[in-house]
C-alpha cells in the first residue's frame, strides 16, 4: 500500500455530500489518518473569510476541491446566477488563498458541462475551448472552467501544483433523490418506483429521449480523483469517465427494466433535453495515472435502485 496519503492533512469540500463520501472512504482505506471536512454550517466557502478560518484551523496540506452548487438542468436553467457565482467563488478563493500558504497540492474538480454544446464525440480534453456549453448548464459549466484556467496560470507564474479534473456524471448510492435538484439517473429511479408505490400506470419523462449521456459510479470516480491527487502533477485537464454512451430513452427503459415498472413511459418534448450528447475520451487517465472504471452500468444501477428502496421515506 502506497504511504502518500498517510500523514497528511486533507481537506475535502463537500466532503459531507455525494462523493465525498466516496471520496473519504478511499482516503481511508489508503490509510490516511488526517482527513478534514469543512461543514458547510460552520464555513461558507463562498466567503473569503470563512475560507481563511478554515486554513488557518484545519492547516491542509493537499485540498481536494469537491464543494458546489449543483444540480439537474431544471435547477441549472432556474438558478444560472447563483450557480455561476457560488461556484466561481468558491473555486477561485480556495486556490488562491491555497498558493499564498504553499499548500503542497490542489485538486480541482470541474464538470463535464464545462466542454462546448457540440464537441465532437468522444470529448477530448484538448477540444474544452472550441464552443460554447449548452446553453442551461453554461453559467456553472463556465464558472468551474475558469478553475482550469487558474490552474494552469498559476502553475506557470508561481509553480503551484494544481490539477483540474473533470468527471462526467455521477451516480450511485446515496445520490440526491430530490425531484427540484436531482440528476438524471437519481430522477427516473424515484419517478418508476414512486409510480409503482402509488400504483400509476405511467411516468413522464423531460425532452424526447434523444440526447445521449455517459454515467460513471461514484466510488469509480472517487478512485479516479485520488489516483490523479497521488500520481499526477501536470497542466493538463484529465477526463475522469467510464468511456460508454447510452441515449435518455435507453436509460430510461433500462431503469424502468431494473426497478419493475412496467407502465407507460411519456415525453414532454417541451422540456429541454440539454446538451445532444456526452461521452468523454479516457484514454488520458490512464495514460497519465492508470485509472479505469471498474463498474459495469447495470451492477452500479442495481445498487442505486437498491440504496434508493432501503433509504426512501414511505
Amino acid at each position: 500500500m502506497n504511504t502518500f496519503f498517510e500523514n497528511k492533512n486533507i481537506v475535502v469540500t463537500g466532503g459531507a455530500g455525494f462523493l465525498g463520501n466516496f471520496v473519504i472512504d478511499g482516503l481511508k482505506k489508503r490509510g490516511c489518518k488526517h482527513i478534514l471536512v469543512p461543514k458547510i454550517e460552520e464555513y461558507d466557502l463562498v466567503k473569503i473569510e470563512d475560507i481563511n478560518r478554515m486554513y488557518e484551523d484545519m492547516d491542509p496540506d493537499i485540498v481536494i476541491h469537491l464543494a458546489a452548487v449543483v444540480g439537474g438542468i431544471g435547477a441549472n436553467r432556474d438558478h444560472p446566477g447563483e450557480f455561476f457565482y457560488k461556484n466561481l467563488m468558491m473555486g477561485v478563493q480556495l486556490i488562491e488563498q491555497a498558493r499564498l500558504r504553499s499548500l503542497e497540492k490542489f485538486v480541482a474538480i470541474g464538470t463535464v458541462c464545462a466542454y462546448p454544446k457540440f464537441t465532437p464525440v468522444p470529448f477530448k480534453e484538448q477540444d474544452i475551448w472550441n464552443g460554447y456549453p449548452e446553453e442551461t448548464n453554461a453559467p456553472y459549466g463556465l464558472a468551474k472552467k475558469m478553475l482550469l484556467v487558474q490552474s494552469q496560470a498559476y502553475r506557470e507564474e508561481y509553480g503551484f501544483n494544481s490539477i483540474f479534473l473533470l468527471p462526467v456524471n455521477l451516480y450511485g448510492p446515496g445520490d440526491n433523490f430530490k425531484p427540484e435538484s436531482s440528476h438524471v439517473i437519481p430522477a427516473l429511479i424515484k419517478k418508476c418506483i414512486d409510480a409503482m408505490d402509488n400504483n400509476l400506470d405511467y411516468i413522464e419523462c423531460w425532452g424526447t429521449g434523444s440526447a445521449s449521456r455517459e454515467f460513471i459510479y461514484a466510488a469509480d470516480a472517487a478512485e479516479g480523483i485520488l489516483m490523479a491527487a497521488e500520481h499526477y502533477n501536470g497542466s493538463e485537464p484529465i477526463n475522469i469517465g467510464a468511456g460508454f454512451e447510452i441515449s435518455i430513452k435507453d436509460l430510461v427503459e433500462k431503469i424502468a427494466k431494473l426497478t419493475g415498472f412496467t407502465g407507460e413511459i411519456r415525453w414532454d418534448s417541451s422540456k429541454p433535453d440539454g446538451q445532444p450528447r456526452r461521452m468523454l475520451d479516457v484514454s488520458r487517465a490512464k495514460e497519465y495515472f492508470g485509472f479505469e472504471a471498474k463498474t459495469s452500468f447495470d451492477e452500479g444501477l442495481k445498487a442505486t435502485i437498491d440504496w434508493y428502496r432501503e433509504n426512501k421515506t414511505a
